[in-house]
C-alpha cells in the first residue's frame, strides 16, 4: 500500500539526509469507527529528509493519494479562522486583479467550496477542483462548480484546450499534499493566463523547526517548504515567484504568488526573505540538525505533564481530531489511559476514534457535560478561536494544555 522513495520529488537527485524519524504511525485522516476496532490498522514509516541538492524537506513513504483523498473527513467550513481568512483573500484579489463575470478563479484541492463561495458571491466564475468525492458533492451542493479529480498537467491541459485558462488559481495547503510535485506545478503554467497569478499557501518549514511543530508532519504532507524550494521548483516549470508573505495561519505559513517568468516584477520581499535563509542555512543539513533531539525533549515534558495530572486524579480530555493531533498522540503514545475522549467540531468526525490511539471523538458540548479538569489542545493552531469558543468550560475551572511550542496551561 506504500512506495518508499530514494530520491527527491522536487529535483531526482538522490540526496535525502535523515532529519527525523517518527516511527511507524497509521494514517492520521484515517478516522475509526466503531465497526473498525477489532481490525488490524494499516502503519506506515514517517520518516523527514532533507535534499541537500534542492532543499526541499520531504517525507520518504509514498501512500496512494486514491488511499488517503478518496473518501475525506475534513472540512475547511467548520473553521470560522479558515473562513475568514479566505474570505479576506478572496476580496482582495478580486479587488486587486479587477476580476469579473469574464474572470475564471480557480482552486485545487478545494474542499466543500469554503474560499470559492466569496468568488461566487462577487459574480466571479470559479471551478474546484477536489478529489475527495464526499466533499466534492458538498460543495457542489453550495452551486461550486467542481471537478472531482486530481489536478496535474493532464487536467490543466484539457481545461486550456477547452479556453478555460485562469486569472488566479489558489493551491492553499496541497502543494505539500502531491507525489507529482512537477505535474501539479507544470498545470500551474498550462492554466495561467499570460498575467494569470497563483496564489499558493504551504506551512513554512522553519516555523516547523524553529517552533518544533513536529506534528505537522504526517503522511498526507509528502514536504515541507522554504521559499528557496519554492523559488527552485517554479523556475523548472517556466514560473518564477514575484511576492511573498509570511502568516500566522497553520502555526507559520508561506503564501507566495506564482506567475509566468517575466510577467511581473520581483518583489523586495522575496529577494529579502531568500536573503534571510541563506544567512540563517535553511538550505543546509545544519539548520535541521537538533530538531529530532527537541522533538524527543518534548515528547518527555508533555507526558510527563499527562501522567503526573492522572496520576493526581485529574480527568482529561483533548479537543481537535485532526492530522496534527493524530500525529502528536501516535508518536507521544499518549491513549486512552492518559485522554478519555477528543471533542471536534466537525459532525463528519464526531461518533469515531482517532487513528492508532483509538481514543472516542464526542462534539464540543462534551467539555461542558463531562468537565474535565484539563482539556489538551491538539488543534494548537487554532487557539486563539478555540479558546473563545470554550468560555464557558474555562469560565466553570476547565484548563486548556497547549502543547506546541511548549507546554504551558491556558
Amino acid at each position: 500500500m506504500s512506495t518508499t522513495i530514494a530520491t527527491c520529488r522536487a529535483c531526482g537527485a538522490a540526496t535525502l539526509e535523515p532529519v527525523l524519524s517518527l516511527g511507524k504511525t497509521p494514517l492520521a485522516n484515517a478516522l475509526l469507527t466503531k465497526e473498525d476496532l477489532d481490525k488490524p490498522e494499516p502503519a506506515f514509516p514517517l520518516e523527514l529528509v532533507f535534499c541537500s541538492s534542492c532543499t526541499l524537506v520531504q517525507i520518504t513513504e509514498e501512500v496512494p493519494p486514491e488511499t488517503m483523498f478518496g473518501e475525506y473527513l475534513y472540512f475547511s467550513s467548520f473553521s470560522d479562522t479558515m473562513l475568514k481568512h479566505a474570505e479576506a483573500i478572496a476580496t482582495r484579489l478580486t479587488k486587486d486583479h479587477a476580476l469579473g463575470e469574464k474572470s475564471l478563479v480557480v482552486e485545487v484541492a478545494s474542499n466543500d467550496g469554503y474560499l470559492l463561495q466569496y468568488y461566487a458571491k462577487a459574480g466571479v466564475p470559479v471551478l474546484g477542483v477536489e478529489p475527495a468525492r464526499n466533499i466534492a458533492k458538498v460543495a457542489e451542493e453550495k452551486g461550486i462548480r467542481t471537478l472531482c479529480r486530481f489536478f496535474g498537467s493532464e487536467i490543466a491541459q484539457e481545461l486550456r484546450a477547452k479556453g478555460e485558462l485562469a486569472d488566479v488559481i489558489h493551491a492553499n495547503n496541497v502543494l505539500a499534499h502531491v507525489p507529482d510535485l512537477n505535474g501539479v506545478v507544470s498545470g500551474f503554467g498550462t492554466l495561467l493566463k499570460d498575467k494569470g497569478v497563483a496564489v499558493i499557501e504551504a506551512p513554512y518549514v522553519r516555523d516547523l523547526v524553529e517552533h518544533c511543530e513536529f506534528d505537522t508532519i504526517y503522511h498526507e504532507h509528502l514536504c515541507y517548504f522554504s521559499l528557496t524550494a519554492l523559488d527552485r521548483l517554479m523556475a523548472r516549470h517556466g514560473l518564477a515567484v514575484h511576492d511573498v508573505e509570511r502568516l500566522a495561519i497553520h502555526g507559520g505559513s508561506l503564501r507566495v504568488f506564482v506567475s509566468k517568468a517575466g510577467a511581473y516584477e520581483r518583489s523586495a520581499r522575496v529577494t529579502a526573505l531568500l536573503e534571510e535563509e541563506r544567512a540563517s542555512d535553511i538550505d543546509k543539513l545544519s539548520f535541521y540538525a537538533g530538531f529530532a533531539s527537541r522533538v524527543n525533549g518534548l515528547k518527555a515534558e508533555l507526558v510527563s505533564v499527562l501522567r503526573d495530572l492522572k496520576s493526581k486524579g485529574a480527568s482529561i480530555g483533548a479537543y481537535g481530531a485532526a492530522a496534527k493531533g493524530a500525529t502528536l498522540v501516535n508518536f507521544f503514545g499518549i491513549g486512552s489511559d492518559l485522554v478519555d475522549f477528543v471533542v471536534d467540531r466537525s459532525t463528519y468526525k464526531q461518533g469515531r476514534y482517532m487513528p492508532g490511539a483509538r481514543i472516542p471523538i464526542l462534539p464540543p458540548s462534551a467539555l461542558v457535560e463531562k468537565k474535565p479538569d484539563y482539556c489538551l489542545l491538539l488543534a494548537w493552531n487554532f487557539a486563539d478561536e478555540i479558546l473563545a469558543q470554550q468560555k464557558e468550560y474555562r469560565d466553570a475551572g476547565g484548563k486548556f494544555i497547549v502543547p506546541i511550542p511548549n507546554v504551558r496551561v491556558a
